[in-house]
């Protein structure tokens, strides 16, 4: 049976198998360690009964609360190759929004390669929509250009009109995030 328990610092030595994949962005340790001290309930880790890491996910929350951007982030999700397909990302998500939802949040938003079309569709089934395009988000290896990346968001229930999902009619540079 899969275990979906909290993060630890020890699951940072025993992630690579689900790392190694090429659309996983990789952090350096202290970043996943950031998140760790300053989110620990927004890093999840699925396990399988015999200790091997399936796949996590890592957020955190952030926005303004008095311009109603509160929200819960989505900083990775990967799972493992060899344990795709069985809903894990799905549940991974379902945890993260219902925390994201406990902390008030108006919405959950996550950056995704506008070529990782399989991605995109997996979160259009959970009920994201793209709020907007960011140009040049990605930064490219081996002289290939930058990837631009779309922003997914859904709407939590603190956003009853569901604004925050009303998708922007341009595309914006990185810079102009907040």
């Amino acid at each position: 049976m899969t275990t979906l328990r909290p993060f630890n610092c020890d699951d940072l030595f025993k992630f690579n198998n689900i790392n190694l994949d090429p659309l996983t962005e990789t952090y350096g340790i202290p970043f996943y360690l950031q998140y760790l001290a300053h989110w620990p309930e927004y890093f999840i880790v699925a396990e399988a009964p015999g200790g091997e890491l399936m796949g996590y996910i890592m957020g955190k929350a952030e926005g303004s609360v008095a311009r109603e951007e509160w929200h819960g982030h989505v900083t990775a999700l990967s799972v493992a190759p060899e344990f795709r397909r069985l809903g894990l990302a799905a549940k991974l998500m379902e945890m993260l929004e219902e925390i994201s939802e406990r902390k008030g949040g108006f919405f959950v938003d996550l950056f995704v390669r506008v070529s990782n079309q399989v991605a995109v569709n997996m979160y259009k089934r959970l009920g994201y929509s793209v709020y907007r395009t960011v140009i040049e988000y990605y930064s490219a290896s081996n002289g290939e250009p930058d990837e631009d990346a779309y922003d997914m968001r859904k709407a939590l229930s603190r956003d009853m009109e569901k604004k925050s999902i009303v998708p922007l009619p341009h595309p914006v540079r990185p810079e102009d995030i907040e």
